[in-house]
């Protein structure tokens, strides 16, 4: 004897389809944009966890370092002004080499990804490849000779350096690019300006990102050397501690360049989950 007909669920309203189950699809679409409402917002209150917590270790380490037993010539460099003054000359030069980095870099990783630059390139990489192979310090000494000491000569130094993530990146995301769809623009009447712009920009967005991301983390890194040419940051604090012999001095130097460089790097994060094209 065949099985009675399921009645459909009470809680379904009139009309509304059921589920084998029984539940109302409706009901089940609704639950289901609501946790899709909510799980942005969870991510984001993660994502703005990794920035305070980043901070709340910097300024943890600096009240356990001046409750601890500091000498003179310690508790002289390690005031609370003096330190933020340094962090801020280390953020100046970050901040200033990666846009004057980004000025040169992408530009000239559009122009060597057109067919009539390429072979151009092998030597505009060589050119860009010195800063990389060539020892930061070297590179800092030898143009403190010729320009001589100063920020903007660290500027230079940390732009010699930076450049080749930035131009590198650029290019392989425009190589990368899939013909067809250039082609298909092309097609429907789009100028070279217009593919480049409208197509492969936006296809190139998440590597080129990535390239940048990468400049600002190594720029962090690098500008610790503007102290040794008087171009200030926190590699101040790094080399007074190695000349002084304090600990104290040279962790502080050595922790908040760390910090900084992952506050960075978080910075690069949301860069590139928020400007990158929607639906890449």
């Amino acid at each position: 004897m065949s099985a009675p007909p399921r009645e459909p669920s009470a809680a379904a309203p009139e009309g509304a389809a059921a589920t084998p189950d029984g539940s109302d699809l409706t009901t089940r679409s609704a639950v289901a944009a609501r946790g899709s409402l909510h799980a942005p917002t969870a991510r984001s209150w993660r994502a703005l966890l990794e920035p305070v917590l980043i901070v709340a270790i910097g300024a943890g380490w600096m009240v356990y370092v001046r409750n601890t037993h500091l000498d003179s010539i310690a508790a002289r460099v390690l005031t609370l002004d003096y330190v933020t003054r340094k962090t801020w000359e280390h953020v100046e030069l970050t901040v200033v080499a990666t846009l004057i980095v980004l000025v040169i870099a992408i530009p000239l990783g559009v122009l060597l990804s057109r067919s009539f630059a390429r072979p151009a390139t092998p030597f505009v990489l060589a050119v860009a490849n010195i800063g990389q192979s060539a020892p930061a310090i070297g590179v800092v000494v030898l143009l403190a000779v010729i320009f001589g000491i100063g920020f903007w000569t660290a500027i230079v130094a940390l732009v010699a350096y930076g450049v080749l993530p930035a131009l590198r990146n650029t290019m392989v995301g425009l190589q990368q690019v899939d013909p067809t769809l250039t082609d298909a623009g092309r097609g429907i009447g789009m100028s070279a300006t217009r593919v480049l712009t409208r197509v492969e920009l936006p296809l190139a967005t998440p590597v080129i990102l990535a390239g940048i991301r990468t400049t600002l983390v190594l720029m962090v890194g690098t500008a610790s050397i503007a102290s040794f040419i008087s171009g200030g940051g926190l590699g101040d604090l790094v080399t007074t501690g190695v000349s002084t012999q304090r600990t104290p001095v040279l962790l502080t130097g050595c922790i908040l360049i760390a910090l900084l460089a992952l506050l960075v790097d978080w910075v690069g994060g949301m860069a590139a989950r928020y400007l990158a094209p929607k639906g890449l």
